[in-house]
């Protein structure tokens, strides 16, 4: 009994530990392999007016703008709650009381509105252009689509091969990192797509999305019990359903963004 005690307290403490530092995003391989994955389906047009607004740097290398900002409360706090969307698990967006600082959908929402407006600065277009890039892979996260009352699965405590973790953290970056790929291996290891299941991935708009990704969060929440050791047959079942996020991301980024730069 006391041994399963330290277990779980030690797990705590790294998910006390893992909110304190913001570590609640797809990790930066996640989030450049959505980026790169993008890059394959971009029209010359749009890749060529992307290339000219970040100045020559990748949807890769711009993916992880929106979480080193963070750092930055008083510059960028405002931006902090777009990373997600609380909502119980039989919720509809639609009938939910909104966060008034904002949330996932209405940041991206923000940032396709600043990308369209012809009136919009240079300097705001590259800086919502890299929060989009990001939170496009965040909205792939199923955690991000979780419940407000734990933080996303911050607080549910797990084990990851013996070490403290939580949920979502698993989701966001221990899953990734155990399997020890690049996020270039990542994105050159998709499943091969017809046109016909590409078109059926990017049907929809954000908030679609969404829901796709949600369906994803109610299966995780019943993935494992508090205090649990989760190991290969964990990633065995979900590191799939991971691979499969990323490149959905990547796909739905890549026809929103040929959209607003076409």
């Amino acid at each position: 009994m006391k041994t399963k005690f330290l277990i779980v307290f030690a797990a705590f403490l790294v998910s006390v530990s893992s909110i304190a530092n913001n570590e609640d995003v797809w990790g930066p391989t996640g989030h450049r392999a959505t980026g790169k994955i993008a890059e394959k389906y971009l029209t010359k047009r749009a890749k060529k007016k992307i290339d000219k607004l970040l100045q020559g740097e990748s949807l890769a290398f711009v993916s992880t703008y929106a979480d080193e900002i963070k750092s930055d409360r008083k510059k960028f706090g405002k931006f902090y709650t777009w990373h997600y969307v609380n909502m119980p698990l039989d919720a509809r967006y639609e009938d939910e009381e909104k966060n008034p600082k904002g949330d996932l959908i209405t940041g991206l929402g923000e940032c396709v509105k600043v990308l369209k407006d012809k009136n919009s600065t240079v300097e705001d277009k590259r800086f919502y252009l890299k929060m989009l890039v990001h939170l496009i892979g965040d909205l792939h996260q199923p955690m991000h689509i979780g419940q407000k009352e734990d933080k996303g699965g911050n607080t549910i405590q797990v084990q990851w091969h013996g070490k403290g973790s939580n949920l979502h953290r698993v989701w966001d970056e221990n899953l990734i990192n155990k399997w020890d790929m690049s996020y270039i291996e990542l994105a050159d290891n998709t499943k091969d797509l017809s046109k016909e299941q590409i078109k059926v991935i990017q049907k929809g708009d954000v908030l679609d999305w969404m829901y796709d990704t949600h369906k994803i969060t109610k299966r995780v929440y019943k993935s494992a019990e508090v205090g649990e050791n989760l190991r290969y047959r964990y990633s065995y079942i979900y590191f799939p359903v991971v691979r499969e996020q990323l490149q959905k991301g990547g796909l739905r980024l890549a026809k929103l963004l040929n959209e607003i730069f076409c």
